[in-house]
């Protein structure tokens, strides 16, 4: 999670395109939230927020006290947190550059300095793999624009590219309180507010481009009772004929993941590549009705004006904050090699 020592860090700097180069990916990532509009959340709100950077400190204690504890070198409240997501991205940002030659940007929609960038063609016009990450909280309004959408079509026509998409989790949907106990208890993070919804950009942009896949729950996956390792996942290697998962086991642990619900009957061009075991020690809504997996890995191959991918794979997985083993890496390697 430490920046290298070899190069000082820059801020606020316009996004210089890069080259097209056969053979190595060029990859961006837009995050999909309002920094300003998520720091600013009113802390005395329990729902749809992100934690404070004390919250996180009392929480995981002593974990973040070297990194984090010094109000005079790291910000304390929602900022403070957010910031924590931008350190864990770092190292597959390294490892990207290491692997293509190419640098990685990370743009926002609305960033610290109250800029605004849409999804458009000045992000869109250097990238072959194009990464969403649906890090907003739905009570911040962020939604894709038609132009956008178009933008974004205009870009999967062009062969070879792929978007990602990787809305995060929807918790405490249902108005029933012992409901939304139940799923809390189920994930038993701490941290997780009782209802958080996120991806309501990623969820119009999806609409958009008529992508019939939902993001549901936060399930926790299952762990080995004794070694605490993840259970591997279920992956369907007939259909993944891209070898997106070859030498894939497992991804890295986190406590609430999504299931990407494929929520129309007419899916033979929606592949679900890999699907995590979910931890039944607790129960939640989704297990109750009978699941022991959830969706965690989905590809949607090219498809009538469409000649780029679709990959659908939570945000997390690319967050070192949770770890990042070979098996990751292997992973990181196939989707942008």
């Amino acid at each position: 999670m430490s920046a290298s020592k070899a190069s000082p860090r820059t801020y606020n700097q316009t996004h210089a395109p890069r080259t097209f180069t056969s053979g190595r990916r060029r990859v961006s990532i837009y995050i999909s939230w309002s920094y300003p509009g998520e720091s600013n959340r009113d802390v005395n709100e329990l729902d749809n927020r992100y934690s404070t950077m004390s919250e996180v400190r009392r929480a995981a204690w002593p974990k973040f006290e070297a990194l984090a504890s010094n109000p005079l070198f790291f910000q304390q409240g929602i900022a403070g947190s957010l910031e924590l997501f931008f350190r864990a991205w770092i190292p597959f940002q390294q490892f990207v550059e290491e692997t293509t030659g190419h640098v990685v940007p990370v743009f926002q929609r609305i960033d610290h300095a109250g800029y605004h960038q849409p999804l458009d063609e000045r992000v869109l016009e250097d990238v072959d793999t194009l990464m969403v990450f649906g890090l907003d909280h739905v009570v911040t309004r962020q939604e894709a624009a038609p132009g956008e959408i178009d933008a974004v079509k205009g870009f999967l026509s062009r062969e070879g590219t792929c978007l990602i998409l990787g809305p995060h989790h929807d918790v405490g949907l249902s108005d029933d309180e012992e409901v939304r106990e139940m799923e809390h208890r189920h994930h038993r993070d701490v941290l997780v507010p009782r209802r958080q919804s996120f991806g309501g950009y990623t969820r119009s942009l999806m609409k958009g481009l008529e992508i019939p896949i939902e993001n549901r729950y936060g399930l926790r996956p299952a762990r080995d009772k004794n070694t605490k390792e993840m259970l591997p996942l279920s992956i369907n290697h007939d259909l993944d004929t891209r070898g997106f998962l070859t030498g894939v086991t497992t991804f890295n642990y986190h406590m609430h993941m999504p299931h990407y619900s494929v929520t129309t009957e007419n899916a033979k061009s929606i592949h679900v590549l890999a699907k995590q075991p979910i931890d039944m020690s607790r129960p939640h809504p989704y297990t109750e009705a009978g699941n022991q997996e959830f969706n965690a890995f989905i590809w949607l191959p090219p498809n009538g004006t469409r000649a780029g991918d679709v990959l659908m794979v939570d945000s997390t997985i690319f967050s070192t904050l949770f770890g990042a083993d070979d098996s990751l890496k292997r992973f990181w390697l196939n989707i942008v090699k």
